[in-house]
C-alpha cells in the first residue's frame, strides 16, 4: 500500500499526484439505500448518491495589525476547510483583504483563483494560499469589510452554477476602518458613508444568495458588527435547520482560528464536524468515524510540513493514501505543506489512528487532527397494527440506521434530528404525528434511535392509510420513510400476531421464535413472511412461506438467521453490531394483506473464541492448579518443619551410662541436616557445631531423629533410646522442645532401650520407612 509521506517535492511525488488525479477525481460513489417499508420496491444496493457542492470564497484579513502567528493561523485555516471538502465538485477562491488609502493602492489581493476542489485542485490549494501576505504601512493597513464582502459576491456569482450555494467566509483581527480610504469621500464622513457601502454590499450579497460568515479574533473585533454582517446577507442555509443559519463567531486566541472555522464551515456546508486531539510528534492521535458516514476528510494540521502521517483504520490496518482499500477509496492531498487531509470514501467506522512522525529539530508544534463528514440517515418506519379497524389506536415506530440496516448507537451521530411524521388516508384529513425518543409511552427507551407515538385511526377512516415520516439531521442526508396499511371492517379473518423478542447470536446463528395464527375461513391461506428495510443478505426468516388449514389455530415456530461472517467484513471486527429490520407477514392469499409488520432487532457478535467457550473449563483448570500448588507448598512447608532439627537435645553418653555433654540443635541447613562433630573425643567430650561435620541430624515424622554419618548411613534415633557414635560413646536424646527460647529438661539414659538395639544397624529401617526423608 502507498505512503506518501512530508516529503513529496521529487518529480516522482507529482507524478503520483497526476495519477491520483485521474484515478480518483470527480468518480461518482456507489452507497446503498434501503427501501421504505410496505409495498414500496427495494432500490438498487449500489446507488450512486452525489456529495453536494458548495461555491464559497475566503476573505482573509492582511492588515497592519496582524502578527506573522495571525497570518499563519489564518492560512492553515483557510487551507484546512478547502482540503478538508469532501465534496470534488466544490469551489473555492481565496483573497486577502485590508484598505485603499491611496490611488495606487487597492484593498484586495487576490491569491486563490476559483478552483474545482478535484484531487488536482486540492493538491494546489495549499500552494496559493501560501501567497496570502501581512500588508506594510504602505500598503494600506486599514480594514474595508464593504469591498471584501463585493469582492466575495462578485467571486461567488459571476459565471457560476445558481444551484449551489454561494458562502463567503470573512477572517479579521479587527473592526471595519475605512478612516484613511479616499473612496470614502472626505475624512469627516468616511465612517458614516463606510456603513452605508456596507448595508449595500450585505443588501446585494442577499439578493445574490450569498450567505455571509464572519470570524473575528483578538481583543479588537466588534462582535455585534460581526452579527450585523451575518444577519446582512443571504438567510437560508443548505438545510432548514437552525444550525445552517449564517452566524457570527469570536475568538480571543488566533490558535483557535483554524478548529472555529471548520465548525462554521461544516455549518455552512451541512457536514458533521469532529475535533480529534492535539499532540506534539512523536504521536498516536485518534479520531472517530460515524456508521452514518459515507464520505470523510481526516484534516491534519501539522504545523511543519517535516512532520510525516500515517492513516490506521479501525481494524489497526495501515491505509493507503490513494486508491481503494477494503471498499474505501483514499485520496490525500496538501501532504507537501503544513495541512493535510485524507478524503475517504465508505470509511470504516470506528476510531480511526494517525501517527505522527518528526526528525529531530522539526517537534515542538502541536499536530492536531479533527474530521469532516456528510453521511446518510435511513430510517424503517412500522405500524402497529397494519390493518386496524376505525377508531383502533396504532403505534407508528421510526427507526433510525445506517443505509446497510445498522442500528444507531451513538446519538451524537444524529444530534439536532428532527422528525416530522403524518398519518393520510382516505375519508379523513392528514393528521399529524408526534414521535419521541424519550423513552415514555409506546417508546422503548430513551435516546436509542428509535422514535414512537400513537394514534387513534378516524371513526370516518376507510381504506388505504399511510404513514410518513422525514428525518432532517445537519450533515445527513434527509430520508422519508413512508408505510402502507388498511382499515378493515370488523374482526380479520386470518390472524398472526408474532413473538419474536430482540435477538442475540453470532455470524451464521439462528433464533427461534413463534407466530400464533388463526384462519377462521373454510379455505387455505398462505401466509408470506420476510425481513425488510435491511440491505439484502444480512438477515433472513424462515420458513418464507406458511399455509394455514381451513379452520386452524395454533402456533408455528419461525426461524431469524444471521449472515456468515464474510458477509459483515470488517465491521463485525470492531465488536457488537447492530441489525434493525422490519418482519413482515402478509396473506397472500387474501390480496397481500399485511398481517404483521414488526420491528427486528438483532445484535450479532463475533463468534467466541476457546476462551470465550470454554472459560469455566479455563477457570476451574486454574482454580485445581493454584489449589495444587498452594497444597504442594503447605505440604512441603509441613515437611521442611517437621524434619528441623531445631531444638533436638543431643546428649554424648558413656558407656557406663552417663552423660557426658548436653547439646541443643539449631535450624538445619537448606535440606534440614543439623551437622556436628565430637571434639575431644578422649578427654572432654563435647559436640559442635560444625558444617560438613562429620555426623548430622534431623527430625522424623513418627518422632525422634535421624542421625547420619559420614560415610552415608543413615540410624534412627528414638526418643528415648540411643545410637553409637564411637567406640565408647553413644548419642541420645533429651526431651524434645520445639520453643524458642526455652531450655531442655536433663533426662538421663542409663540403659539401653529396646529401640536402641533395632535402631542401631548403619541403616536403620525407621530410616528407609520414612517419606519425609
Amino acid at each position: 500500500m502507498g505512503r506518501v509521506t512530508g516529503r513529496r517535492q521529487t518529480g516522482r511525488g507529482r507524478v503520483r499526484r497526476v495519477q491520483v488525479s485521474l484515478a480518483v477525481g470527480g468518480a461518482a460513489v456507489l452507497v446503498s439505500l434501503l427501501a421504505p417499508a410496505g409495498h414500496e420496491p427495494v432500490p438498487a444496493a449500489d446507488s450512486a448518491p452525489s456529495f453536494p457542492a458548495v461555491n464559497y470564497a475566503v476573505a482573509v484579513d492582511e492588515s497592519a495589525s496582524l502578527t506573522p502567528a495571525d497570518l499563519k493561523a489564518e492560512k492553515a485555516a483557510a487551507t484546512r476547510i478547502a482540503l478538508g471538502d469532501v465534496s470534488s465538485s466544490s469551489h473555492v477562491t481565496v483573497f486577502g483583504f485590508a484598505a485603499a488609502e491611496s490611488d495606487d493602492q487597492r484593498a484586495v489581493d487576490p491569491v486563490c483563483p476559483r478552483t474545482t476542489l478535484d484531487a488536482a485542485g486540492r493538491e494546489t490549494i495549499g500552494d496559493c494560499v501560501g501567497k496570502l501576505r501581512g500588508r506594510e504601512k504602505s500598503e494600506g493597513t486599514g480594514t474595508d469589510f464593504p469591498s471584501a464582502i463585493r469582492q466575495g459576491v462578485h467571486e461567488l456569482t459571476e459565471g457560476t452554477d445558481e444551484s449551489e450555494p454561494r458562502v463567503l467566509f470573512v477572517l479579521t483581527d479587527g473592526k471595519m476602518d475605512v478612516a484613511d480610504s479616499p473612496q470614502y469621500g472626505d475624512p469627516a464622513h468616511r465612517e458614516a458613508e463606510g456603513e452605508r457601502q456596507l448595508k449595500a454590499a450585505l443588501k446585494e450579497a442577499a439578493r445574490q444568495r450569498v450567505q455571509v460568515w464572519p470570524l473575528g479574533f483578538g481583543s479588537d473585533p466588534d462582535k455585534k458588527q460581526l452579527d450585523r454582517i451575518a444577519l446582512g446577507g443571504y438567510q437560508k442555509g443548505c438545510t432548514e435547520l437552525p444550525s445552517a443559519t449564517p452566524k457570527a463567531h469570536k475568538v480571543s486566541d488566533a490558535a483557535d482560528v483554524g478548529t472555529t472555522l471548520e465548525k462554521i464551515f461544516a455549518a455552512a456546508h451541512c457536514l458533521r464536524h469532529e475535533e480529534g486531539p492535539s499532540e506534539r510528534p512523536p504521536a498516536s492521535l485518534e479520531i472517530g468515524i460515524s456508521p452514518l458516514a459515507t464520505v470523510g476528510s481526516i484534516v491534519v494540521d501539522k504545523g511543519d510540513p517535516e512532520v510525516e502521517i500515517t492513516y490506521f483504520d479501525p481494524s489497526g490496518d495501515e491505509v493507503p493514501t490513494s486508491g481503494t482499500f477494503k471498499k474505501s477509496r483514499f485520496e490525500l492531498a496538501g501532504g507537501n505543506g503544513t495541512v493535510e487531509a485524507l478524503k475517504v470514501v465508505d470509511p470504516l467506522p470506528g476510531t480511526w489512528k494517525v501517527k505522527a512522525e518528526a526528525p529531530e529539530g522539526h517537534r515542538s508544534l502541536p499536530v492536531a487532527v479533527s474530521v469532516l463528514w456528510q453521511g446518510e440517515l435511513r430510517g424503517a418506519i412500522t405500524m402497529d397494527p397494519p390493518s386496524p379497524q376505525a377508531g383502533e389506536k396504532v403505534t407508528v415506530t421510526m427507526r433510525l440506521q445506517t443505509r446497510e440496516g445498522y442500528q444507531i448507537k451513538d446519538p451524537r451521530d444524529y444530534e439536532g434530528l428532527r422528525v416530522r411524521s403524518e398519518l393520510t388516508g382516505d375519508g379523513f384529513s392528514p393528521r399529524t404525528l408526534d414521535l419521541t425518543d424519550d423513552g415514555r409511552g409506546p417508546d422503548d427507551g430513551p435516546s436509542d434511535g428509535s422514535f414512537a407515538g400513537t394514534t387513534t385511526i378516524p371513526a370516518d377512516a376507510d381504506g388505504a392509510l399511510l404513514v410518513r415520516a422525514t428525518l432532517t439531521a445537519s450533515g445527513l442526508r434527509a430520508d422519508t420513510r413512508s408505510g402502507r396499511g388498511e382499515v378493515v371492517a370488523g374482526e380479520l379473518p386470518v390472524k398472526a400476531a408474532l413473538d419474536l423478542p430482540t435477538v442475540r447470536t453470532h455470524p451464521g446463528g439462528e433464533t427461534t421464535g413463534s407466530l400464533d395464527v388463526s384462519n377462521a375461513t373454510g379455505a387455505p391461506h398462505t401466509l408470506r413472511l420476510s425481513v425488510a428495510d435491511v440491505q439484502d443478505g444480512l438477515l433472513s426468516i424462515e420458513p418464507g412461506k406458511i399455509t394455514l388449514r381451513p379452520g386452524e389455530r395454533g402456533t408455528r415456530k419461525v426461524k431469524v438467521k444471521a449472515a456468515p461472517a464474510a458477509v459483515f467484513g470488517e465491521r463485525l471486527g470492531a465488536g457488537e453490531l447492530k441489525l434493525a429490520g422490519t418482519v413482515t407477514v402478509v396473506d397472500a392469499t387474501g390480496e397481500d394483506r399485511a398481517l404483521v409488520r414488526s420491528p427486528l432487532s438483532v445484535h450479532v457478535t463475533p463468534e467466541p473464541g476457546i476462551w470465550e467457550k470454554y472459560w469455566w473449563a479455563f477457570v476451574s483448570g486454574i482454580v485445581l492448579v493454584v489449589t495444587a500448588a498452594v497444597a504442594v507448598a503447605a505440604w512441603l512447608r509441613l515437611r521442611r518443619r517437621r524434619r528441623d532439627p531445631f531444638g533436638l537435645v543431643l546428649r554424648l553418653v558413656a558407656e557406663d551410662g552417663t552423660v557426658l555433654n548436653e547439646h541443643r540443635a539449631g535450624h538445619g541447613n537448606n535440606r534440614q541436616w543439623y551437622e556436628f562433630a565430637v571434639a575431644e573425643a578422649h578427654r572432654s567430650p563435647r559436640i559442635e557445631r560444625r558444617p560438613h561435620g562429620p555426623y548430622a541430624v534431623q527430625r522424623r515424622r513418627e518422632g525422634g531423629a535421624v542421625l547420619r554419618t559420614q560415610g552415608g548411613s543413615r540410624t534412627a534415633v528414638p526418643p528415648h533410646g540411643q545410637v553409637q557414635l564411637t567406640d565408647t560413646l553413644s548419642l541420645a536424646l533429651g526431651e524434645v522442645n520445639r520453643g524458642a527460647g526455652r531450655r531442655p529438661r536433663t533426662a538421663v539414659a542409663t540403659t539401653p532401650t529396646a529401640d536402641s538395639s533395632s535402631g542401631a544397624g548403619g541403616n536403620g529401617g525407621g530410616y528407609d520407612d520414612n517419606p519425609y526423608l
